[in-house]
């Protein structure tokens, strides 16, 4: 019997390799002798380098960078081959800048383009960069000053990159770009479908909960309208019409334009990395899972990107959660043959969170034991 195990996190308590070891342990239980099979898995965002890191048995690397708020820290990121796995957040995120300081007028994704340049220096030539958890607005620019970019005022004055410049843009100047980069294939990890601008754009979307108050909003609406039409009228793209230009304050848009990124789904990037497909040949079950399932479960979610792959193979799926709510239902439709909760009327949040380990084990024995009992 061959079992796959492919859970994401769950936030706070069990982290998605923890989880493949309780249940290769509970499976052994019930099953016996038996094949299991664990990946560490995530969807593109938080965890995504040490998932692939994990299973092609590559390497974690420590650069040294600049925060978003420019302070100089060492962050880590992963390098497979001449392939590197980079989380923008690492470098850019929000969790880096405290509470009282945030506001994407200050903030730059200056780091994330030292990461990219620190790959380039170590001979990596295929780029993974996940870009969720931004703490930026600054349309990508600090990250592309780092690559070689130029953003000029009218003065021909050069920008330093941060969300109140992006009102000052007059003239990009992409002669000095690294020559490396010309060889190199960036592929952006990002469910995030919102254009650069408008209604539903990088700032009216996302720069609120970055510490943009009703005066930033706007002024960072006007100043990214005017780097979508400085990007238009230079290089004929509009940004407005890309899915995904919108992403972590606009680095989505300056990776698709100035470097020819390829926009891809988090979790499809890295099932794709990890060779998950391989890894499902001959299997009879594979169990996944996260933290809380609800509608947004169906919305490039780990759960999600799982269920469909076993399911083109016609291999059960057995979700096990932390908790169960709304729209939870709809994993069946991609392939989920059975939902299971460490939450229950014997089981609080509080309590599975407080003993995750002890919860998660019984539930999964639980879950085996009733496999079992159907498959006789």
């Amino acid at each position: 019997m061959k079992l796959v195990f492919a859970s994401d996190s769950f936030k706070g308590s069990l982290s998605s390799k923890r989880t493949a070891e309780l249940l290769t342990r509970a499976a052994r239980k019930v099953f016996g002798v038996c094949e299991c099979i664990g990946v560490t898995i995530a969807d593109g965002g938080e965890g995504t380098v040490d998932a692939v890191i994990d299973t092609l048995k590559g390497e974690k690397v420590i650069a040294t960078v600049h925060d978003p708020l420019m302070n100089r820290i060492q962050v880590s990121y992963g390098i497979e081959g001449g392939r590197a796995v980079i989380e923008m957040a690492a470098a850019s995120g929000l969790t880096l800048v405290p509470e009282a300081l945030r506001d994407p007028l200050n903030t730059t994704t200056y780091g994330t383009g030292e990461l990219i340049l620190d790959a380039l220096d170590r001979g990596c030539r295929e780029l993974y960069i996940a870009i969720g958890g931004s703490a930026t607005n600054d349309g990508g620019m600090g990250c592309l000053r780092v690559l070689g970019a130029r953003f000029l005022d009218k003065d021909g004055n050069e920008l330093s990159g941060c969300g109140k410049d992006l009102a000052e843009v007059s003239t990009i100047d992409l002669e000095r770009m690294d020559s490396r980069l010309s060889d190199t294939s960036v592929t952006v990890l990002c469910d995030v479908k919102n254009p650069l601008c408008g209604e539903n754009g990088a700032t009216y979307t996302f720069a609120k909960q970055k510490g943009a108050n009703p005066e930033t909003l706007e002024l960072l609406e006007n100043g990214m309208q005017n780097y979508r039409d400085v990007i238009r009228g230079q290089f004929g793209i509009d940004c407005d019409l890309i899915k995904g230009a919108g992403a972590a304050g606009g680095l989505g848009a300056a990776l698709k334009v100035f470097l020819h990124a390829t926009m891809q789904s988090g979790i499809e990037t890295v099932l794709d990395l990890i060779g998950f497909d391989d890894l499902l040949d001959g299997a009879d079950l594979v169990v996944t899972g996260e933290g809380r399932v609800d509608s947004q479960s169906v919305c490039g979610k780990v759960m999600q990107g799982v269920a469909l792959r076993a399911k083109a193979g016609g291999i059960p799926v057995y979700g096990l959660c932390g908790s169960l709510g709304d729209g939870a239902q709809l994993l069946y439709d991609c392939g989920v043959t059975s939902l299971y909760s460490l939450v229950d009327e014997n089981t609080s949040v509080e309590e599975a969170m407080t003993n995750a380990e002890e919860v998660y084990y019984h539930a999964a024995v639980q879950m085996f034991s009733q496999i079992k009992r159907e498959k006789r």
